[in-house]
């Protein structure tokens, strides 16, 4: 090899070391560095990635609807509603749809206290713990299926014209309510005030269904209501457990307290609940510093118990009123009052709820109400579905059960009917001879009708019927109001405790 060749051989090594330095072309390769080569790889991969889902997400002719849903059991739903929105035979309603599918989700719990109210329904929610809302004034709860009365407020129409608790609602202004949450029916139920509302209640086991035509009105959530009693024994009704009851009962207790009272009956029959901090505040007037008023307890049985603090306290001799319409917060109190504090608890067993609700605001107004714990009474006893037992039972009187009579029915002489017979013991508690309690009314029953009439200023006329009827069902209410046993009861309870 002479020297020119072995100089241009040498001079083409040089070239082809720079040229792999810098990643030139020579030849057929490519030579780079390691890191340089796995980095531009990785931004090639990147970004076909972007190109594709963006063809195929957003491009024309798009394939498939990408979704990344928090939870991955959820693409289903997002699957359905992608179905539909493509290939329902109509133009579909997104909120209506969306709305459907949590309510759904709150009815698959199978919890008769969990509920979604969309934006109407919380509004109407959020009435009802307000100081005021216009309807008929009765707690309802959905329960297999059915809408149940919980009890009547105090004073209501509801409580007037004779709906009672545990009466099943079946239909509103003539339109089937089964199979309603209890916040389609409220929605349902309620109105403007001086407009009339018919409901069609089944009572106990009889299959008929009876009428009611109920006037709506103002609804105050006037909680408290106190008098005093002989021997200085107050009688203190609370009859939910709203945001201004505890201020209530305390304004309540200053005016007994100025009148001399020595002992009190407190009164929550037919009190289906309400809130839990109202509660604990009332109870805390009667349990001791230091004992539990109440414990909740969380689906991993970790348990939180609320105990009494220092602060006012109620010291003369107490007893409690409870009934199958006492509920919820209602029965918190009695267990509280009972286990915590030894005050006996007189009347009939009460409702049995023992879980306890949150409500929480969605976004756009709506409103999730489901259960969060269970709640259980000092001892550590659940009551849910058994309810508390008293430890003195005195039932109400017999006739204070008896079926509502429609006064838009007309009963006159020659009838033959159960209903007559509902009539001839409501006449008999009233203080009228109606004859032989058989369910013919006969000349005894007319006569019995004509001197009620009488008595009360209505035309004589031995029909019984409209206004005569409603006159007789308030009697009735009145009656049981003055007599009441178990209110007599807890008083002579007291009035022993006093000595």
């Amino acid at each position: 090899m002479d020297d020119k060749t072995k100089q241009d051989q040498e001079q083409n090594e040089r070239q082809s070391e720079q040229d792999a330095n810098h990643g030139k072309v020579t030849g057929k390769y490519i030579r780079m560095k390691p890191f340089a080569f796995i980095m531009m790889i990785m931004v090639l991969v990147l970004g076909t990635s972007g190109i594709t889902i963006f063809a195929l997400t957003v491009g024309e002719d798009k394939v498939v609807e990408v979704r990344t849903p928090a939870h991955g059991e959820f693409q289903k739903l997002f699957n359905a509603y992608d179905q539909l929105s493509k290939g329902y035979y109509k133009k579909i309603d997104t909120d209506k749809l969306v709305n459907g599918a949590v309510d759904g989700m709150i009815s698959a719990l199978g919890d008769p206290y969990s509920d979604y109210m969309n934006k109407k329904e919380a509004s109407a929610f959020n009435e009802s713990i307000s100081s005021s809302f216009q309807g008929i004034g009765a707690e309802v709860q959905e329960k297999d299926g059915h809408i149940v009365v919980v009890s009547p407020i105090k004073n209501s129409p509801a409580e007037k014209s004779g709906i009672k608790t545990n009466d099943i609602i079946k239909k509103v202004d003539g339109k089937s309510i089964d199979g309603m949450t209890a916040s389609q029916a409220v929605l349902l139920i309620r109105g403007k005030k001086g407009t009339e509302v018919t409901l069609e209640i089944q009572r106990g086991s009889s299959s008929k269904l009876t009428t009611f035509k109920i006037t709506r009105a103002d609804i105050p959530v006037e909680t408290v209501y106190a008098e005093m009693m002989k021997n200085k024994i107050a009688h203190i009704q609370i009859t939910s457990f709203s945001d201004g009851t505890y201020k209530e009962l305390l304004s309540a207790l200053d005016d007994m307290e100025a009148k001399g009272m020595k002992g009190l009956v407190l009164d929550v029959r037919q009190n289906p609940g309400g809130l839990v901090e109202s509660v604990e505040n009332i109870a805390n007037l009667f349990v001791p510093k230091g004992q539990p008023i109440v414990q909740f307890e969380d689906r991993s049985g970790n348990k939180q118990v609320y105990k009494a603090e220092d602060g006012r306290k109620v010291k003369v001799p107490t007893t409690v009123l409870i009934d199958g319409g006492s509920a919820s917060a209602s029965e918190i109190l009695a267990g509280a009052l009972n286990e915590s504090s030894h005050i006996k608890l007189v009347g009939e067993t009460s409702f049995g709820k023992g879980t306890m609700q949150t409500a929480e605001n969605l976004p756009d107004g709506s409103n999730l109400k489901f259960t969060m714990a269970k709640w259980l009474t000092p001892k550590g006893n659940w009551i849910h579905e058994k309810g508390i037992k008293p430890n003195v039972k005195v039932n109400y009187p017999s006739y204070a059960s008896l079926p509502y009579l429609d006064p838009d029915k007309t009963f006159k002489e020659g009838a033959l009917s159960d209903s007559v017979k509902v009539a001839e013991k409501l006449l008999q508690a009233a203080g009228y001879n109606p004859g032989k309690i058989d369910g013919l009314y006969d000349a005894l029953t007319k006569l019995a009708v004509e001197q009620f009439q009488k008595d009360n200023k209505l035309k004589e006329t031995g029909i019984l019927k409209g206004d005569t009827t409603y006159a007789l069902m308030n009697k009735i209410r009145l009656k049981i109001k003055k007599e009441d046993p178990q209110l007599k009861k807890a008083a002579s309870i007291v009035k022993a405790e006093m000595k």
